[in-house]
């Protein structure tokens, strides 16, 4: 079984009053970690799963009374799928500031808002972790580096989901059936979205995109939603943990573009499966794109781990000079470029050179790709 990196992370937090919130899609393994840690946890265990109604029932218009009734003598409470709870932040709260002795977890497969119709907020009350797809990080670390690299072009086309990576030979058939029967799952239940088959179709517009600019009325003309729409889905699926988005860096140059952004997939074998695109590597026109997809997210992925908080972007200007991926902390930036080509030449742009002033500039590819997303 494969070590989750944020798992230390958590354990640091367990004697803490706080509650622990676990956020991250369905399928990346939270259920699943919980249980690794299970022995770490005080004794006894109560465990609510927010997907079966009579837990939702019960916790509905519920008070601090009733909830030490409900949890009785139990030391840990994990409420899992909680964001199926109505108002899951009035009652984490009520838990928190009203009930002793307990330690509550809870996880959730999209962002609280989404069933907060209270809008309770957990300030101070909560340490919150994401958990992503396996990440190159957490599997160099299961079976060591030289086996992870040769998988490299396995997990550009079919990614990390734990489904995925232990059953291999039948990567194309579960990443099916985890696309269909779970990718849109919360956002139905919680927006009601009458035409699915349309957020479908924007999510493979997004999906031929991935490492361009997106426009919103061209997403919107390809999937027959207005550009309201198609930014109010975006967001959804932002808070489903299905795609992330990184803004334009722009504060010095006249011909910046100020407000474009690019929209990325969690998770590689996700982006594929949209599309229904499972060819290899040398039979592809998009392995650019996968490779960028592919380092934006592992880089996400360890930052947040190592608990590393840079602003990203990307860059570009009206006559078309770029750079992949920036990152700023504290006033100084990074830029690097993605090339899965090792020997291709790149040159950065001279205007962002002496507006920016980076501290590091790096071409990440095949030869070096490590050192971004593991250091």
């Amino acid at each position: 079984m494969v070590n989750r990196l944020v798992a230390t992370q958590i354990i640091k937090k367990l004697t803490d009053p706080k509650a622990i919130i676990l956020l991250g899609a369905r399928q990346v393994g939270k259920s699943t970690l919980l249980q690794q840690l299970e022995k770490k946890f005080a004794k006894p265990i109560a465990y609510w799963n927010g997907d079966e109604a009579d837990i939702r029932n019960f916790l509905k218009d519920t008070t601090s009374a009733k909830l030490k009734a409900l949890i009785g003598n139990n030391k840990t409470l994990i409420i899992d799928e909680a964001q199926r709870v109505d108002d899951i932040g009035l009652v984490l709260k009520l838990i928190v500031d009203q009930v002793k002795n307990v330690k509550v977890i809870a996880t959730g497969s999209s962002a609280f808002e989404l069933a907060n119709k209270t809008n309770e907020p957990l300030t101070g009350r909560k340490w919150e972790y994401q958990l992503f797809p396996l990440s190159f990080n957490e599997m160099v670390n299961h079976h060591g580096l030289i086996t992870e690299k040769r998988l490299l072009e396995q997990r550009l086309i079919f990614g990390y989901y734990p489904e995925i990576v232990n059953h291999p030979g039948e990567e194309i058939q579960r990443l099916k059936q985890l696309s269909d029967s779970y990718l849109y799952k919360d956002i139905l239940i919680f927006e009601r979205v009458l035409k699915p088959d349309k957020l479908e179709k924007l999510l493979q517009a997004l999906a031929f995109q991935v490492g361009n600019e997106v426009s919103y009325n061209e997403l919107g003309q390809l999937s027959g939603l207005d550009n309201q729409t198609v930014e109010k889905y975006i967001g959804l699926l932002e808070k489903a943990f299905i795609v992330f988005r990184l803004g334009a860096l722009s504060r010095n140059l006249r011909n910046e573009l100020k407000k474009s952004r690019k929209i990325y997939f969690y998770d590689n074998g996700l982006r594929n499966a949209v599309i229904n695109s499972f060819n290899p590597i040398t039979l592809r026109d998009d392995v650019g794109a996968l490779w960028e997809n592919f380092l934006t997210s592992e880089r996400k992925k360890h930052l947040a781990y190592a608990n590393e908080y840079y602003l990203q972007y990307f860059w570009r200007t009206q006559s078309q000079q770029e750079i992949d991926y920036v990152e700023e902390k504290n006033g100084q930036i990074n830029a690097f470029e993605f090339k899965w080509n090792a020997k291709a030449k790149v040159r950065f742009p001279k205007s962002f050179i002496d507006a920016y002033q980076p501290l590091e500039t790096k071409i990440i590819n095949p030869d070096n790709f490590e050192s971004f997303i593991m250091d």
